[in-house]
């Protein structure tokens, strides 16, 4: 392998420099010990340790960073390699920033981040790419022994907690604010989703993963629904005109609603979630789910509220709400449309129709649900704590919200 670097040794400062670095960088990447690779490139080994670690400060002169930067690594990886590293180390002797480092690297600035956390000398919190890229390699052989199934009582209150259908992120709240100062009864969500979706394991009971809301036991890229169309020409008023009120939801009444439908759309359930406190009730809409049939429902539910709870009510377009105008003048509440192609705009409602479906899956029969069934499933969505309330639950907020 020739390089040219002895042979072109008039070349001064900076410019023979950058190529020595960059032929030395290329014999280390490629295997070669810092000893070989210096006399290949024809320079001293201490210039070599420079050129790799940096230079440290000493009693004579400065700390200072490489002379230049490594050749960036090329190609894409799942993970970090050596030379990934050896770029970090370089940049970071230069003062770079993290977010530099990993437009650099077309990595995710959260990941370089990462790296330098958890691969830095424990002691002096130096970063050296090569002990470094030595950690990762030791974390990587797998399989690895897991949390859940190395603790017994851990596994057990995992288990219970999903038989009550919470989901893996609140099992880890309730876990830490039951067992503060035990460490060993702490884990995070993604440990339970891997203790259910990864084959062989035998953590969890395998029927627990029905448990989940999704219903499945492996996971499943997601996918956009499709859009759906205005389906009545009945002049509506549009999201935007909503009251700011509605929009910061400090204020309880503000209302979000649609419909889930069964199989065959042959039969649904109606769904209104309270913006503020994340409050669910559900309509029974046994026959079917038309304009008329959802009037009737829906006005004869929110009736039963407190005057401070009937405020406003936003909904999609869909035909359902073709009698909108009606609903206004019965209830005295006005409906608010999304956009079309906009469900987002009704966010909390599309969460909590994704809690529903771990109760009305997909393709059953909707119509065989009466209405204690649905006031039951209702109680129990409003009695799970929630993160985006900082773990109340639904009832909790909504009482403390009614008592002010």
């Amino acid at each position: 392998m020739d390089f040219t670097i002895r042979a072109d040794r008039t070349a001064q400062g900076p410019v023979k420099l950058s190529r020595e670095r960059e032929a030395y960088s290329r014999l280390v990447q490629q295997g070669y010990s810092n000893t070989e690779a210096c006399r290949i490139v024809g320079v001293d080994r201490r210039t070599g340790n420079k050129w790799r670690n940096g230079r440290s400060a000493d009693r004579r002169q400065k700390a200072a960073p490489p002379i230049s930067m490594v050749v960036p690594p090329s190609g894409p990886s799942r993970y970090l390699r050596e030379e990934d590293r050896i770029h970090i180390a370089d940049r970071l002797r230069e003062k770079a920033t993290v977010r530099a480092i990993a437009a650099e690297l077309g990595r995710s600035p959260s990941t370089v981040s990462r790296e330098i956390r958890r691969n830095r000398h424990p002691d002096s919190g130096a970063y050296r790419p090569h002990a470094a890229q030595a950690r990762a390699d030791a974390r990587r052989p797998r399989p690895k022994s897991r949390k859940i199934n190395d603790t017994p009582e851990l596994r057990h209150a995992v288990q219970e907690m999903l038989e009550e259908k919470w989901s893996p992120e609140q099992i880890c709240q309730a876990l830490r604010t039951r067992f503060p100062d035990r460490p060993e009864m702490h884990v995070v969500h993604e440990t339970v989703y891997q203790a259910l979706y990864v084959q062989g394991r035998g953590q969890l009971r395998r029927e627990l993963a029905g448990a989940l809301r999704s219903g499945r036991a492996r996971r499943r890229p997601q996918r956009q629904g499709n859009c759906r169309q205005p389906r009545f020409t009945t002049p509506m008023v549009m999201i935007s005109e909503r009251p700011a009120e509605a929009e910061d939801r400090a204020v309880p009444g503000h209302w979000e609603g649609d419909l889930i439908i069964g199989k065959d759309g042959k039969s649904a359930i109606g769904t209104l979630v309270e913006r503020a406190t994340r409050y669910v009730m559900l309509l029974h809409l046994p026959g079917d789910h038309s304009a008329e049939a959802v009037l009737t429902t829906l006005t004869s539910t929110v009736q039963t509220l407190p005057a401070q709870l009937k405020r406003s009510l936003t909904w999609d377009q869909g035909s359902e709400m073709a009698r909108h105008g009606e609903f206004t003048l019965a209830t005295d509440i006005p409906v608010y449309f999304c956009d079309p192609a906009s469900p987002w705009q009704r966010g909390s409602n599309e969460n909590t129709n994704g809690l529903l479906r771990q109760y009305f899956p997909k393709g059953t029969d909707l119509s065989v649900h009466d209405p204690e069934h649905l006031a039951t499933v209702a109680d129990q969505l409003n009695r799970r704590p929630r993160k985006t309330l900082d773990w109340e639950t639904p009832a909790e907020r909504l009482h403390k919200l009614l008592a002010a």
